[in-house]
This record gives structure tokens, sequence and C-alpha cells, in this order.
């Protein structure tokens, strides 16, 4: 995939609607009726990376206070949504061991990996950070995982929702009209580009989480080393 392109078209697709005032408001973001759970394995990005997104978020903060800004805490790229989150799951309906041996024989040949962070992008909905790995290591883990999952009989919902193949990290979400559009826009704009640093990914961890992965919704329930 030109990862690139598949951004650009992303961004240019949500400025268009930017421009028109169409917003899509999380309804459920707010919620303490959402009980959407699911099966993640993720990385988190540390150091400069984590301190260059706080200082974007802090930007658009003091022009839209009322959006939902990810706390370092949450910020994440989604290797692989295991089981995607959906009303009333829970991990006790799961046997994990056997989730945990599959994951770690899928992350066997994968070795440390980098993922540069460089400019934003957008849906309608929110505002992601552009993720460029510097090898396939992640393509080949996201195909190590879909391979060892396909042919078990564990519950799963790989691929369901859409096949991810991106290296974004969600930073914004939209949870009601914006008061200053035309300034949050611009300063967007100006972000396009923005280098945010690289990510060195040497573990990633295996969580239960609910939609957000907000920290005091997240269970992490294995860590696995990249060696």
């Amino acid at each position: 995939m030109d990862l690139r392109a598949h951004y650009t078209q992303f961004w240019q697709n949500a400025e268009a609607q930017f421009l028109k005032g169409n917003y899509e408001f999380d309804a459920l973001l707010d919620s303490p009726t959402d009980t959407r759970r699911g099966i993640t394995l993720l990385a988190r990005p540390r150091g400069e990376v984590l301190e260059n997104i706080q200082c974007f978020l802090q930007e658009m903060v003091t022009l839209e206070p009322e959006q939902y800004y990810y706390p370092t805490s949450d910020v994440h790229l989604t290797i692989l949504s295991i089981i995607s989150c959906y009303p009333g799951f829970s991990e006790a309906d799961i046997q994990l061991q056997p989730y945990i041996e599959l994951v770690k024989e899928a992350l066997a040949s994968i070795q440390p990996f980098r993922v540069m962070f460089k400019g934003i992008t957008a849906s309608p909905s929110c505002v992601l950070l552009q993720g460029f790995p510097y090898s396939d290591d992640l393509h080949q883990l996201r195909g190590n995982l879909r391979t060892a999952f396909r042919d078990c009989r564990l519950q799963q919902s790989i691929d369901q929702r859409y096949a991810i193949s991106t290296a974004h990290s969600t930073v914004i979400r939209f949870r009601e009209p914006l008061q200053r559009p035309d300034k949050f826009l611009q300063k967007l704009r100006e972000y396009r580009a923005h280098d945010f640093g690289t990510a060195v990914i040497d573990q990633v961890e295996l969580v239960s989480n609910d939609w957000y992965q907000r920290q005091e919704n997240t269970r992490l329930l294995a860590t696995f080393p990249l060696t």
C-alpha cells in the first residue's frame, strides 16, 4: 500500500467535509452505559514522540477545548484487533492462554521496528497521526497473526470491520459542534507534514479494552518483547 497516498486521500475527503461543516460526533464517547469491549494487540510510542503529540494536542485544546483529546496514557498504534469491541464482551468469556500462545508464535520472527510519525490526517469523526513503518515487520506481523487465527477455533473478529493496513494513531475525536472551525482547520493544515519523531517498537501488548483504549477500561493481559 502507498501509505502517503492513502493518508492524503483520507485528508482530502475529510477537509472537504470540514469546509462544509460536516463533522461526525460520537454519541457514545461520554456514555456511562457503553459496554463495548474487546481484545487488541497494540504498541505504544514513547519518549520524544509522545511529547511532540502532547504539544500538538495542547495547541488544539486551546482552540476547541470541548473535543476529546487522547491522554498520553491512551495513545497507541493498533497492531490488530483480535476481538473487535462489541456490547457485553468480557475477557471472562474466553480462555486467555491460547490467545497468548498464538500471539507469541506470530511474533517469533519479528524484530523491533521503527515507525516514523509525520503529519496528520483526518476523517469526519477524528484526527489521526500518520505513521510510516521503516520496514515490513508490521505488515509481516499482521500477516502472521491473520494466518494463526484463521486456522484456529478461538473467538475472533479479525478484519470483520475493516482490514487494517496503516500505522496511524487516533489522537482527537469530535464530541460536539466546533466553536472555531475555521481556526481549527487552519491549525490542522499547519500540522499536515509536521515531524512528530520516530518510535522504536520493541514490545507489544495484548489488552482487553473499550472502544477508545481508555486507561481506566484497559487491562494488560500480556507483554511481548520483540527480540
